[in-house]
């Protein structure tokens, strides 16, 4: 019974969410073939050139093996100084991963021919090119498609870490899953990606029979030379997989084509309340202007979004004072927030030509929180009580977090923690680690929804340690100046939501599984922003 609810809730949050999923997966799709078919234009002559010039076989199949050896996060971080964020970073890297398979299966196919057929064929009166053409690309035929496939396959997973840099893609729900624990938002673009994974792996099989000449027998390196090449005929299957692909590619190429251009884009990183911020902020332009807008939702993290405002791919998102001060500006933590406010507000202006408008009116700082029963037992109400018995607990923190001076390196000098262990975790998985007692302490903000919907227990920070992380829309001034109708506007935000709404808002997304959307509309109607 339970499966059947598990299964019919799946089937509705497929079908509430079918258009975003579609979208989605057209950009997985559009993305995955552009990085596969550019790795198949540059590696299959690489791998051509280093089987006529075996000396620097070493060299490119060494380099590539570097590339792919690379942790793909750690090559993105590389690729966004350089290329900004979007569909670019992350195109380059798929290629980059897929180039390995692609050269060193073109390689070992041409060097494996038998000697003899190649003599043979230069005793035919045959030039270089005719044999490539005719004789060697053709007997390597096979083993240069498992490179392709292993690399397509390949390129539909690693293509979900581009959602992570705002290219899009159906590592979108996934990370957004993984962020409200919501298995069902993470099950819709895990699924698609496996399937998608597994057409590609299957056409280009059918595409491999299809272009593979008659006569070659895969792996004992012989092939009959007919003097006239008989025409090889595809069966009606393979023209219908073959059209169908070419409508995918054309399809998803002209539906992203004749999209209007955004006008303002708004961004956010990777959580529920920005999602929820990053929606309230579209929609109120939206409806109060005539200006077009586009979202650039979950970037990741704060230097992301940081990165893609500077280098003018977004026009604003929602960021925080205590973020920005100890996370870009690497200053020491200000606790005074009128202090904290006017010396990030004065920086970013300065140093970057962006506006920091008036706080919304919520300060959403770091706390460490524990399960009830945690607390019941060892008698817990602040952190001081924590590090008196931190040597008998597990912390599970976020890497951000385990990172930054405002963070654990911060606190356990000023507190003296020495905990059994500290574990780096992803935002939304520490939640399910400590209700799975994983890890007896985490870290959070202060108005995360999740905190009320695992019912845990917030400790007070009694030496005041954590700065103010009071939240605020941070606008591209060049933008404010094109249109000044902006700035007014999204001042009304200013005071209008509190701590206590801030946990409501995120307690709906977290917990029950609203749309952010649907939450953000709510909020600017009841706050009579919107009609």
């Amino acid at each position: 019974m339970n499966i059947l609810n598990t299964i019919d809730k799946f089937k509705d949050f497929v079908v509430s969410r079918q258009d975003q999923i579609i979208t989605l997966t057209l950009q997985h799709i559009q993305l995955t073939l552009i990085s596969v078919l550019i790795a198949i234009i540059v590696g299959i002559p690489l791998g051509i050139l280093i089987s006529r010039y075996k000396k620097l076989s070493g060299p490119v199949i060494g380099i590539a093996n570097v590339m792919q050896a690379i942790p793909s996060l750690a090559l993105l971080g590389f690729l966004i100084p350089v290329l900004g964020i979007g569909s670019t970073p992350a195109i380059l890297m798929v290629i980059l991963y897929s180039l390995l398979p692609i050269i060193k299966n073109t390689y070992i196919g041409l060097i494996n021919i038998n000697p003899d057929v190649i003599e043979t064929s230069k005793g035919m009166g045959m030039t270089n090119k005719q044999i490539l053409k005719i004789v060697q690309l053709p007997l390597a035929f096979p083993i240069i498609m498992s490179g392709i496939r292993i690399a397509a396959v390949t390129a539909v997973g690693l293509m979900t870490i581009a959602a992570f840099i705002g290219a899009g893609g159906l590592g979108y729900m996934v990370f957004s899953g993984v962020q409200v624990v919501d298995n069902n938002m993470i099950l819709a673009g895990a699924i698609p990606a496996c399937i998608l994974a597994l057409l590609m792996d299957f056409i280009i099989g059918k595409i491999e029979q299809g272009v593979t000449p008659p006569g070659i027998r895969k792996g004992d390196g012989t092939i009959k030379l007919p003097t006239r090449r008989k025409k090889y005929k595809f069966s009606k299957i393979q023209k219908i997989i073959a059209g169908c692909l070419v409508v995918v590619i054309v399809g998803s190429g002209v539906f992203f084509a004749t999209r209007q251009g955004p006008v303002i884009v708004v961004g956010c990183y990777n959580s529920s309340e920005q999602l929820i911020l990053g929606n309230i902020l579209s929609t109120l332009i939206e409806k109060n202007t005539d200006i077009k807008v586009q979202q650039d939702l979950n970037l990741g993290g704060s230097g992301i979004a940081y990165t893609a405002l500077k280098s003018g791919k977004i026009d604003m998102y929602p960021e925080y004072t205590g973020m920005s001060l100890v996370g870009i500006m690497k200053r020491a933590p200000i606790s005074d927030p009128t202090l904290a406010f006017k010396t990030v507000s004065d920086y970013y202006a300065k140093n970057y030509g962006i506006t920091w408008l008036k706080p919304y009116g919520f300060n959403d700082t770091y706390t460490l929180s524990v399960r009830q029963d945690t607390a019941k037992q060892y008698n817990l109400e602040t952190i001081s009580d924590l590090a008196k018995v931190g040597d008998k607990l597990n912390l599970g923190a976020t890497l951000e977090f385990c990172n930054r001076a405002d963070g654990y390196s911060g606190i356990s000098k000023l507190y003296g923690f020495k905990f059994k262990s500290v574990s780096s975790i992803d935002g939304g998985l520490r939640y399910e680690s400590i209700a799975n007692k994983k890890v007896d302490a985490i870290d959070a903000f202060s108005t995360e929804g999740l905190l009320k919907s695992y019912k845990l227990k917030v400790l007070k920070d009694d030496k005041g340690f954590f700065p103010n992380y009071d939240c605020s829309t941070i606008v591209s001034t060049a933008t404010l100046k094109k249109y000044p109708e902006l700035k007014p506007l999204l001042s009304k935000l200013e005071g209008k939501i509190t701590a206590t709404k801030m946990i409501d808002l995120n307690y709906k997304v977290d917990k029950l599984g609203q749309d952010p959307k649907k939450v953000a509309d709510d909020f600017l109607t009841a706050n009579k922003l919107i009609k």
